[in-house]
């Protein structure tokens, strides 16, 4: 089974992703891992992408492609995958059609307006555990390890509201790529709690294995 993920961001595809690759034992693979593999080991391609990201532009769609594209290549990759954070516009997604031949395009529904007070009322540790503003009770420190809590720069309203915008204008087209292609499964209640998500997702994909 090979899935593309989708949902803007505050949506919870970071929580899915992991509930989804360990039920149903897929290759979760992300882009943004992949960059920094890359970019780490050195790589020729790893080389050109860090060029774009050390001066803060956008590594260009033909190198995007061409890093998923070698991995999917890869051994691991053959037993099926669920792709996360590609594609991220319609040039992605045909390219990716060149090389991949994808099953299923789970999309994660969330009105806007929740997705705003989810991302901006986000707080982070540095032991990596996240809260939600709302649960925290006016507390400033981590549960789990005693942490001093902080907001993500991107998290504030100015950056959400850019971010979203971007996601409109860029990633949601996809939607109705893969809707014309009858690949296209949305979850629309992602405002409800990530069990109820996850339920309605296994349904989903159960329905497509059995089919």
């Amino acid at each position: 089974m090979k899935i593309i993920l989708l949902g803007a961001p505050g949506a919870g595809k970071g929580t899915q992703a992991s509930r989804i690759a360990g039920k149903y034992k897929l290759l979760h693979i992300s882009t943004g891992d992949i960059f920094r593999a890359n970019i780490k080991n050195g790589t020729e391609i790893g080389k050109i992408a860090k060029s774009y990201t050390d001066s803060g532009r956008l590594v260009p769609d033909e190198v995007t492609c061409e890093i998923v594209k070698d991995r999917l290549s890869w051994k691991d990759a053959g037993q099926g995958y669920m792709l996360d954070g590609f594609p991220r516009n319609l040039f992605q997604a045909q390219q990716l059609d060149k090389f991949a031949d994808i099953d299923i395009c789970l999309n994660i529904d969330v009105d806007e307006s929740l997705l705003m007070d989810r991302i901006c009322g986000r707080r982070m540790c540095a032991c990596g555990e996240s809260y939600h503003v709302s649960t925290l009770q006016g507390s400033e420190t981590c549960a789990k390890c005693g942490g001093k809590l902080y907001q993500r720069p991107d998290d504030v309203p100015e950056t959400v509201k850019t971010r979203l915008s971007t996601y409109k204008s860029q990633t949601a087209p996809l939607i109705e790529y893969y809707k014309s292609q009858g690949k296209l499964y949305s979850v629309t209640s992602g405002e409800g709690s990530p069990d109820d998500v996850f339920v309605q997702i296994c349904a989903i994909l159960d329905k497509f294995l059995n089919d």
